[in-house]
């Protein structure tokens, strides 16, 4: 019976560490149209929904052209937090990356993305 009763309370223990969430005010930041070589960097705001500490543990990015930068300390229950993507704008053309959050929310895995369009860098046409 205590072998029991040992067994509920760790299986509800696991359950209630894993029940935290949280929810971001856009998974998707479009840049739109941006001139190359202009700021890249744009931040992604979110909320701790859980009654934990949110914890990110790792960031991933699809290419080396989009950098994530993870907040360093937990972020409490009902605090906001921010994930910064450093897009690289010296490549021109069209864009769509994805970013993956491992954290120990419910979710292990979260996505946001980035998209956008960087026109090409005119040469300047002054005589010499």
């Amino acid at each position: 019976m205590k072998t029991l009763l040992l067994f509920t309370v760790i299986c509800l223990l696991s359950i209630t560490s894993s029940a935290q969430e949280f929810k971001f005010e856009k998974e998707t930041i479009n840049y739109g149209k941006i001139a190359q070589g202009s700021e890249g960097t744009r931040t992604f705001e979110f909320t701790n929904i859980g009654d934990a500490p949110l914890i990110i543990k790792e960031i991933k990015s699809t290419c080396g052209c989009a950098v994530p930068k993870k907040p360093e300390k937990p972020i409490m229950p009902g605090k906001k937090g921010q994930i910064e993507v450093s897009y690289d704008t010296n490549r021109p053309g069209s864009f769509s990356k994805a970013v993956t959050i491992y954290s120990n929310a419910k979710n292990k895995r979260t996505m946001i993305k980035i998209k956008g369009f960087v026109s090409k860098l005119k040469k300047d046409k002054t005589k010499v």
